[in-house]
């Protein structure tokens, strides 16, 4: 399936952010070559990706009070799993809290995005496109890493399938102090 749309995401940051890369390089290096290892917002989830016509100024019009507004959020992953019975390996976290409010915030931006083909379910893709033999599904399955990092900021991709994706915009969480 080829995407043409803007996504938003959360990079990760430092140690979690390389263990992932890692993983990335290892299962699936297309992946790790089309964009840094992040959480998924929008774009797979809850919304579908804004659509690629839209005015990078709009959507930093849009965004940059939300952002502003939103402290940085601590966050954890849950154990490896298949995303929505698909062959693509995730590290998913809890939907609920302060990611879930970023991400309805997000979704009534006034920006225009495309239908979601699945609930919210925030994620880190650990395999998205080669089909992986049963022992590098078992060691996938198998990842860990539930210590806990922050997200200070969210990134605009536009991902344009076969390409590498194009960072359009990165706004930093602002408001308030961190939450659990």
């Amino acid at each position: 399936m080829q995407l043409n749309g803007i996504f938003i995401l959360a990079e990760l940051p430092g140690d979690i952010g390389e263990r992932v890369r890692a993983l990335n390089e290892r299962y699936d290096l297309k992946l790790a070559r089309y964009k840094p290892p992040h959480i998924t917002l929008t774009g797979s989830s809850g919304a579908g990706p804004i659509p690629p016509s839209t005015d990078v100024e709009e959507m930093r019009q849009k965004l940059e009070p939300i952002a502003a507004d939103t402290a940085p959020i601590t966050l954890s992953f849950r154990p490896a799993q298949r995303f929505m019975q698909t062959d693509i390996i995730v590290l998913p976290i809890d939907p609920h809290g302060p990611i879930r409010v970023l991400h309805d915030r997000l979704v009534r931006s006034g920006l225009p995005f495309t239908r979601a083909r699945y609930t919210f379910s925030p994620h880190c893709t650990l395999s998205l496109y080669p089909s992986l033999d049963p022992q590098s599904i078992r060691e996938l399955l198998s990842t860990r890493m539930p210590e806990p990092f922050v997200i200070s900021a969210i990134q605009l991709y536009h991902t344009r399938d076969p390409q590498p994706s194009r960072k359009l915009l990165e706004l930093s969480l602002a408001g308030g102090t961190a939450k659990a």
